[in-house]
Parts: structure tokens; sequence; C-alpha cells
């Protein structure tokens, strides 16, 4: 499986807009921009999140066919990860068809998502390892790991390349973290059997302490205006390349 980057960036998300920030990238020549200045400013991976010709989120395995073939060649050093979201408007149903179809060799699924459809995750989760896609598992609090448990053979959820993400602050009044959140999170990882690739995201105005908190633990990153428009001072981020270089920064990574 291809493993997580050192640091991702997810540079849209499902639901903010121009109206948010306009270096916000949404069409594809936007988007494929924002991953030629990001990967320059030190991010090696890319989540990618697509939308439709009036700006809502897309789940669309041909779409991301289609933004895969121009990213590949203009970002050859990144790793391009999709999105199955639902955001409110996609079935798991549909999602595994887009994670099993889009032709991505790295897709992030949210537990709670396919939780509700319990007896077709396993199965899901299979076929993903059988075609050789790395799925990354949304974690939005440390209660998901007994999802994890429930959800994913136990060969898969073994495995020492199994990929995590921990989301702090989704939840939370007003979208914010604190990189305390983290704590619970490493107290159920560390008491697996086998290591995983894992990472951290943050949301809102504390995100670089968050990522700084899940690099000192060993942890990957993934930066970018999906979480946080704000660096670590309060200041509004020029764009999403001004974040990751911040994060390289504050985290020592260049």
């Amino acid at each position: 499986m291809t493993p997580l980057p050192r640091l991702m960036v997810a540079p849209n998300g499902a639901r903010r807009g121009k109206a948010d920030h306009p270096a916000l990238p949404l069409t594809l020549p936007e988007i494929v921009e924002t991953a030629r200045a990001c990967h320059a400013a030190g991010a090696d991976g890319l989540h990618l999140h697509l939308r439709d010709a009036e700006g809502h989120h897309l789940l669309d395995a041909g779409a991301y066919r289609e933004a895969l073939e121009e990213l590949r060649p203009a970002v050859p050093g990144m790793a391009l990860q999709i999105t199955t979201e639902a955001a409110g408007r996609y079935a798991p149903p549909h999602q595994r068809a887009v994670a099993l179809g889009a032709g991505a060799d790295m897709v992030s699924v949210a537990l709670r998502e396919m939780s509700a459809e319990p007896e077709q995750a396993p199965g899901f989760y299979a076929a993903c390892a059988e075609h050789g896609i790395a799925v990354q598992h949304i974690l939005y609090d440390a209660g998901d790991f007994d999802l994890l448990a429930r959800l994913v053979p136990e060969a898969l959820r073994d495995a020492p390349d199994l990929q995590l993400i921990f989301v702090l602050g989704r939840y939370t009044a007003g979208q914010e973290s604190d990189a305390r959140d983290l704590a619970p999170f490493l107290a159920r990882l560390h008491a697996r059997k086998t290591p995983a690739d894992w990472a951290t995201c943050a949301f809102g105005r504390a995100e670089t302490a968050c990522l700084l908190a899940a690099h000192e633990a060993g942890g990957k990153l993934r930066v970018g205006f999906e979480n946080s428009l704000w660096h670590a001072d309060g200041r509004l981020a020029r764009d999403n390349a001004e974040r990751v270089r911040a994060v390289v920064e504050a985290c020592g990574l260049g």
C-alpha cells in the first residue's frame, strides 16, 4: 500500500467556498495550481475534494479519474488521496463504488459513515485491499476505535500499515481544536498490538499547535483550508501554500 505522506495538504474540503477565502480552490485548474504551490512549499501529499459546476461537493468516479490524470503529471512527487466524504449528499453504496472505481491509490473513509451499513463494511475494506487501495480511516474521537474493531477485518485492522487520521475539533463548539484532544487517541493507539501509520488534522485557530503536538508524538500531518484558514498567531493565511510553509517551519520539516 502507498504509505501516508509526511505532510498532506487538504486545500478545500466539502463545505467552504470563495466567500470564506478567495484563494480557496474550487475548479480543477485551481486545484492543480494549488497542488503545485503546496508541493513547492513542502507538502508531499494532496487530499482531494472535487466540486461540481455550482461549487457543490462532488463524489464521482469519472471526475476523480480525470482529476487524477491531470494531477499526476503536474505533481509527480505528491501522493494523491481522494475523499469519500458524504457531506450530507451521498450514501454508503455510492461512497463505496467511488472508492473502488476512481482509479485512486489512496482514499479516506469515515468509519462513522460506513457504520450506517455495517454488514457491507468488511467486504468493502477487503475489496480495497485486494485492489491495492490504501484506506485511511477517519476517527472523530477515540471511541471510533470501537468502530474500527467492528467494521474492519482483523487482518487489515492489525496490520502495521493500517492508516488512520485523528480529527481534532470537528464536533466541538465553533469547530475549534485543542492539542490536548490528541491524548485520548494516542492512548487507544498505544494499546494496539501493532503500530499504525497515523496522521492528525485539526480545525480552527489551534491547527498549528495541534499539528506540532502530533509531530512530536511521531504522527504525520494534514494541513489546509479544509480545516483552518489561520496561522498560529491568528492571522488569516494568504493561501494554502502559506499554511504549508508555516507548518513546515513550526515542525522543523524543512
